[in-house]
Formats: C-alpha cells, structure tokens, sequence
C-alpha cells in the first residue's frame, strides 16, 4: 500500500514522470526497440518459461503476480534492450489492476530509471527466478503447456537441458531464446 501511494504522490509532484524518466539522466537513453522482440514479449513466445509463463497468464487473465511484473519489466528492458515505455503501455491495455502511478512507478524502478529506482546494474535472471520461485513448474506447465512434459530441472532452461523428452524440438515446439541473458547483461 506504501508504494501505491508513494508513487501517487511522485506523480502529483512531478506529473512528467508519466512520459519521461524521473531521472534526467536517464531522459535520452537510446532503445534498440526490435519490435519483433517486442512482439514476442507480449506473445510469450520469447524462449524463457517464467517470461512467457507471466505473459500468457496477463494475456489471458489480466493478472500477473508482483514479482512477475518486476521479472517481465526487467526483462524487457535490460535484456530485450527495450524502452520502459513500451511495456508501460502495454501492461496499461492488459492488467485489470492497472493504476497509473503503480504501473509508472514500478515500471521506472524496474529500468532504473525513476526516483528510487534499482541500480542500473541489477538485472533479474529469468532462470534463477523461475527455479526459486517455481521450483516444480507448475506456474509454467499451466501456461506454457508445450513444456508440460519436460522435467523439473529442464522447464526452467529447455536450451540447458541434457536431453528433452522424444520427440521435442527446440526452436519449433518451443523458441529458443530469443537473447542469451548472460551476454545481455
């Protein structure tokens, strides 16, 4: 509830955060945007379990957990190198729960770029969080059914996998990653 209005109050004082970053530091980063990537992001289709997972779950539902948000916001802005902006406005159009000053708000912390924003240099690791959060996978066996079938381990990293099971293809039954996250960050 603090943060909720912690960030009515930013936006009471400072209304431009809901177009440009907090920080004026930050008000002339350059985004790659690939919107193919960006596309995939909201598609759930980007090779990364949890990220689809929680986008699947948004796209169908409208809800997405609070850590969620902050895995798919860095994702696609530290990993993905896309403007904050962008998932933004698309977690305005989907969340049923979407408040402006929240969505800003977090959006902003996320990309390190608003007042009490994360350093720039944290960056959550889709598969650590996906292995600490779901360990067993049933978050994405639910929403990512075409990897129902893989083990424990393996839904969390299908690419990392020492053996899928018969018949599955990586790249056609499930993307591969679009990015390797260990190069992006």
């Amino acid at each position: 509830m603090i943060w909720r209005e912690f960030y009515q109050q930013l936006l009471w004082h400072f209304p431009q955060v809901a177009q440009q970053s907090f920080k004026p530091i930050y008000r002339d980063l350059i985004f790659p945007n690939n919107e193919a990537w960006f596309a995939a992001w909201c598609e759930g289709c980007t090779g990364y379990p949890l990220v689809d997972a929680a986008m699947r779950q948004l796209n169908h539902s409208g809800y997405m957990h609070n850590r969620l948000r902050m895995v798919m916001a860095s994702f696609l802005v530290k990993d993905l190198l896309i403007d904050w902006r962008w998932g933004e406005h698309y977690f305005a159009e989907r969340l049923l729960d979407f408040e402006l000053a929240s969505n800003n708000g977090g959006w902003q912390w996320a990309a390190s770029t608003g007042c009490d924003a994360q350093p720039y240099f944290r960056i959550f690791n889709p598969v650590t969080q996906s292995e600490k959060f779901d360990p067993d996978g049933p978050f994405i066996r639910r929403y990512v059914p075409e990897l129902a079938a893989l083990d424990n381990k393996a839904i969390h990293a299908p690419w990392l996998a020492k053996s899928l099971p018969e018949g599955f293809r990586l790249g056609h039954d499930y993307p591969a990653p679009l990015v390797d996250h260990a190069v992006q960050r």
